[in-house]
């Protein structure tokens, strides 16, 4: 008898044994879903306010309005949890001081475009643009496809930024001229406002490149401060009103064939965000690239008529012996410039490898296509 009340009562105490411990482990769990829930409201809560400086007048058609579309995205995809306040150039950094301001943490993002930043790493210039380079499609391909993001990242790796593309502007116009280029010896001692690699093809061709900003434009053309100016194409530049300031109006944009602008992110501010806040930031920046190309392929032609037609502007082809002398000239500064900066080198390697592979394609598809759309009937 005593065995079989030992028996049930061992019995007894192992079920209660269970059952406390069973309570014990899903009050726990409980508690850790809570702790969890508490953890993911609390992330879901926190916001961050960055703040944007840009090289463009606030606001300017295309590329002023870029980081306000940016803006716009990220606040309505995070739901108000990452605002950014846009400031143009002048506002709270000059123009050229984005790349500095943003690497140094004073703001958290920058929208600009890379080639300002020669001074600081020669290699930067190449995504842009080059002279005779790729184009928006093609450059596109090779940033997302090829490679060339990963290069422009481990290029401002040193100094603290994460770059993304951010617009193209596509083929640009050649510049506004205030005498006609009948010939190479049009462009000796001539003042122009060409940034970029562009720039050091006109100056090996004689030519006096002078670095400036979009609103310093139209005053140092018109004062006579610079004998021509490049800027982006019919869109901007009738915005600008550099009709009122120069006769001529030269395509095509060899020096600008794809121009790729950017977003700079201080890496720690990007690094201090939560995850799925980086990849509303990566997909907010992957929509505007597209977007500035959309709008400049749209409204270039409408503002071409408007020069044109209303405002009589001169618009011609560069000469083509001209346009031979800058070819010449564009491969010999790519190559000094290889010469001397490896990561330079690297990455023009690169760019030239993707654009000789694209350019075999798109001479069978884009380059015939084009030659019969235009064909007569």
């Amino acid at each position: 008898m005593l065995d079989t009340l030992l028996d049930v009562s061992r019995k007894t105490f192992v079920r209660i044994a269970i059952g406390l411990l069973c309570s014990v482990f899903l009050l726990a769990c409980g508690q850790e879903q809570i702790n969890l829930d508490s953890s993911v409201a609390t992330t879901a809560q926190k916001t961050y306010k960055w703040k944007m400086v840009t090289s463009w007048p606030k606001n300017f058609p295309g590329l002023g309005r870029a980081p306000e579309t940016f803006a716009k995205y990220v606040e309505q995809m995070s739901a108000g949890r990452l605002t950014v306040k846009v400031y143009g150039a002048g506002e709270l950094v000059p123009g050229f001081e984005v790349f500095d301001a943003v690497s140094q943490g004073t703001v958290q993002i920058g929208h600009s475009g890379a080639y300002y930043w020669k001074g600081k790493a020669a290699a930067s210039q190449i995504f842009t643009t080059i002279p005779f380079g790729m184009n928006a499609q093609e450059t596109n391909a090779w940033l997302h496809y090829g490679g060339g993001l990963e290069l422009w990242r481990e290029v401002y790796q040193p100094f603290g930024l994460i770059p993304f593309p951010g617009g193209n502007t596509s083929i640009q116009m050649a510049g506004w001229f205030k005498k006609e280029i009948n010939s190479i010896d049009d462009i000796q001692g001539l003042k122009m406002r060409i940034p970029g690699l562009g720039g050091e093809v006109f100056k090996k061709l004689g030519g006096i490149p002078v670095a400036l900003t979009g609103g310093e434009l139209f005053t140092s053309l018109q004062s006579g401060a610079i004998d021509a100016t490049e800027w982006v194409g019919p869109y901007n530049d009738l915005s600008f009103g550099l009709y009122k300031a120069a006769d001529y109006y030269y395509y095509s944009g060899w020096h600008e064939p794809g121009s790729t602008l950017e977003f700079i992110v201080n890496q720690k501010a990007f690094e201090s965000l939560p995850k799925d806040l980086q990849a509303i930031v990566e997909v907010a920046t992957r929509a505007v690239n597209q977007d500035v190309l959309d709008e400049y392929t749209a409204r270039n032609n409408t503002a071409m008529q408007t020069l044109i037609h209303t405002h009589n502007v001169d618009m011609r082809p560069l000469p083509d012996d001209v346009m031979r002398a800058l070819k010449a000239a564009s491969a010999e500064v790519m190559q000094e410039q290889s010469n001397a900066d490896p990561l330079f080198k690297k990455v023009y390697e690169s760019y030239a490898d993707f654009q000789t592979k694209v350019s075999q394609y798109h001479q069978v598809s884009e380059v015939e296509y084009y030659k019969n759309r235009s064909a007569q009937d």
